[in-house]
């Protein structure tokens, strides 16, 4: 290939990468939007509050007797790969946190006898309560639009949502959170 030539395909080569860059740099980037923030209904907190279901020993438990407290709610099922891994250092936080006024909560959507058996597995150091349909519906108002789990709702002592979180939450992150839900609002 003599040197006219070789210019000529550099030139061509530049020119191509040129153009290529210009149509990439040139079009309207795309960029996901922002997660929504979710967020619950109004009531639903005060729903959730009242909220009284049965206990593994089948006792009804209302969600009201820890009222005053920082109240980590987890929605999960024993068939939920991260639910299952999130709830060793639930029970963990839970124990680091009781003192301090905070109080975790599991509400399932399996029966009780799949959920005592998850029990004997992996030991939770707070309640495993039994949902029903409605509780499933109340998952919703409180921010679960897609009815996925895990879904967790961290309330204030004063009963409103200091955080309310779709999937997997990081220990760190939710450490951050019960500690800004103890602060005085």
């Amino acid at each position: 290939m003599n040197k006219s030539a070789r210019h000529a395909l550099l030139i061509a080569a530049v020119s191509t990468l040129a153009a290529m860059a210009g149509y990439y740099f040139g079009k309207p980037q795309t960029t996901p939007p922002p997660p929504p923030e979710i967020t619950a209904t109004e009531n639903a907190p005060a729903r959730l509050l009242a909220l009284t279901l049965p206990d593994l020993k089948g006792q009804p438990q209302s969600l009201a007797q820890w009222r005053g407290k920082v109240l980590v709610v987890n929605f999960w099922a024993t068939w939920c790969p991260p639910c299952r891994e999130e709830m060793p250092e639930f029970s963990r936080l839970n124990t680091k946190y009781a003192l301090n006024g905070v109080q975790f909560v599991g509400i399932s959507i399996d029966s009780a006898d799949k959920v005592e058996a998850f029990q004997k597995e992996i030991q939770v150091s707070y309640p495993l309560l039994i949902s029903n349909l409605e509780t499933l519906d109340l998952s919703s108002d409180l921010g679960n639009r897609a009815k996925a789990l895990p879904f967790t709702v961290v309330l204030r002592p004063d009963g409103s949502p200091q955080y309310i979180k779709l999937g997997k939450y990081a220990t760190a992150d939710l450490e951050k959170t019960i500690q800004a839900a103890l602060q005085p609002h």
